[in-house]
């Protein structure tokens, strides 16, 4: 079992982090809610390799700082910290979901610390209905008491084919705790304020972003029946980036569990194909 370790942020926020094995570093950032158990299914199929993840502040075994603080330049900003905490000059970053926008910012505006960045079901245009439906769970406790009973309704989630009720438990165990009042999210739930600050602003043009990869490895992992990430935007990604890696992982919607084969064998090409 990998120790939960913890470090400063800047502002003293006390934040959750796992540093493993030796070698290549790779940070893994994690989606909106969710914690870096989210790569304990991909973490068996890695080669030899320094594996990094951390809970952004708000979330998992983190401090709670407060709606202001969740936001993608902050959490940025955090994962810095955390490489320099840990004395790493460059790492490859996995990010899924908004993992993967933190490491677009990084790749914009911190380039000398990367190394390449994999994208998790995630691109510069992210489609409204994908957003629309984490908005109605965002911050709020999943109804019910038990998390069987939680798994058997999260196994019927939309765009998810041959997945076994046992991952669906492991699932519904990282998004959600038993308490004798019922399931309570493992995240402050200060942090739907801070999406809907997002998701009611004014819409932001994160191509440039995207843009600013050029010269930098990247690849790009899309669940084939996504809602977050259209066909049609993944198109206009491989069309910029002729030599961005890509696989579609059939029979997932948004994310991958990143355990599939589809999803391992170009994270495992991707790395070996690293200068």
């Amino acid at each position: 079992m990998t120790h939960t370790q913890h470090f400063r942020a800047e502002d003293g926020a006390r934040l959750a982090f796992q540093d493993e094995g030796q070698g290549l570093p790779l940070l893994c950032l994690a989606g909106l809610t969710r914690s870096m158990a989210d790569f304990d299914y991909l973490a068996p199929h890695l080669p030899p390799l320094r594996l990094i993840r951390m809970d952004y502040r708000g979330r998992g075994q983190s401090d709670w700082t407060g709606a202001a603080t969740y936001t993608v330049p902050q959490e940025a900003k955090d994962a810095l910290a955390l490489l320099d905490h840990l004395r790493i000059a460059k790492a490859v970053i996995l990010g899924t979901s908004r993992g993967g926008l933190i490491g677009m910012l990084l790749g914009a505006t911190a380039r000398d610390r990367m190394l390449g960045l994999i994208l998790n079901d995630v691109g510069p245009e992210i489609a409204r209905d994908g957003l629309t439906r984490i908005f109605d769970y965002v911050g709020r406790n999943p109804a019910g008491k038990t998390i069987e009973g939680y798994a058997e309704r999260l196994s019927r989630t939309p765009g998810f084919q041959d997945v076994p009720m046992s991952r669906w438990l492991e699932e519904a165990r990282k998004l959600a705790v038993e308490t004798p009042e019922g399931l309570r999210i493992p995240y402050d739930p200060a942090l739907r304020e801070a999406f809907l600050a997002a998701f009611d602003g004014p819409p932001v043009d994160l191509w440039p972003l995207f843009d600013a990869l050029q010269g930098l490895p990247l690849a790009l992992i899309r669940g084939a029946n996504s809602d977050l990430l259209t066909a049609e935007t993944a198109g206009k990604m491989r069309a910029r980036r002729p030599d961005m890696a890509f696989a579609e992982v059939p029979g997932r919607a948004h994310i991958p569990f990143l355990d599939e084969p589809d999803s391992v064998a170009l994270i495992r090409d991707f790395l070996k194909g690293l200068p």
